[in-house]
């Protein structure tokens, strides 16, 4: 039901669909109190109180979107996307270097990956969804040419680990919380976040450079644009202190367009199994 929702929602121009999302955002704001209390918590943790009324609504346009970006003809994805510097991704394909690429939840994440992957193949790691009528819309809207799918298990982290030494990019979405076992405590706007750190260990593994990537949804449905950032955080620390180096990456990335960032996911929860963190990751 929900394919032949999506499918039908994607005969539309994206920017009635965008309005149509932004009407969807204020009625669940509206209507649910937890997802409410949440999103105003989060933004005010970040200092981004200002933004809560763009936030609404571009999270509202974030779900109805996914009908365009997923079913949509690719043709006609393409045309209303732009990609900004791509040298800096070209400059490492040409030297043969694995490039691991990092994308928070800002804007519509799932545009740069099927940018990337129109021009050079890309792996990304995938998180199967919890409801099973997504996952058929979910899977063959992100298996297309060029763009491969790694489980988010021991086995996929091999896929990726593998596909870097051989000089070709992964992708990764760093501000998901990780299981027991596969993160850090590090601060993320102020407040210590359960944060993985897997990016930091494949990119050391493989070689391999970092580079920041988000796709800013422009207004009145105008499109996006990919924006391609180079990453200046330190590595050489523990595994605490890289995590900590990408977030702050991860923050000066939102800050760009910071009205477009997930606010609602409970970024500060604390995974079954994973002691709290102490008083010195807080600071």
């Amino acid at each position: 039901m929900l394919v032949l929702l999506f499918r039908a929602l994607s005969v539309f121009p994206l920017p009635f669909l965008h309005a149509l999302g932004s009407v969807l955002g204020w009625l669940v704001y509206l209507l649910s109190s937890s997802y409410r209390k949440r999103l105003r918590a989060n933004l005010a943790q970040a200092g981004y109180e200002a933004q809560l009324h763009a936030a609404v609504a571009e999270a509202g346009k974030a779900i109805i979107e996914l009908a365009f970006v997923w079913c949509a003809d690719p043709a006609r994805v393409n045309r209303l996307a732009s990609v900004e510097n791509w040298d800096l991704v070209q400059q490492r394909l040409d030297a043969g270097r694995g490039i691991v690429f990092l994308t928070p939840h800002l804007g519509c994440f799932e545009m740069t990956a099927q940018q990337i992957a129109l021009k050079t193949a890309l792996t990304v790691m995938y998180r199967p969804p919890r409801k099973s009528a997504l996952k058929p819309l979910v899977e063959g809207a992100r298996a297309r040419h060029n763009l491969h799918l790694a489980p988010a298990t021991l086995a996929g982290v091999r896929i990726l680990a593998k596909t870097l030494k051989g000089g070709q990019p992964i992708g990764l979405l760093p501000d998901q919380v990780p299981q027991e076992g596969e993160g850090a405590w590090a601060p993320w706007f102020g407040r210590s976040a359960y944060t993985m750190t897997l990016p930091a260990k494949l990119a050391q593994l493989g070689k391999a450079d970092i580079l920041l990537v988000y796709a800013e949804r422009l207004p009145r449905g105008r499109g996006y644009v990919v924006r391609f950032v180079p990453f200046e955080g330190d590595l050489s620390g523990s595994a605490a202190e890289q995590a900590a180096a990408i977030n702050r990456a991860m923050e000066q990335l939102i800050a760009r367009a910071p009205a477009q960032y997930f606010w609602s996911y409970n970024r500060y929860k604390q995974p079954d199994g994973v002691a709290g963190p102490d008083s010195g990751a807080a600071s």
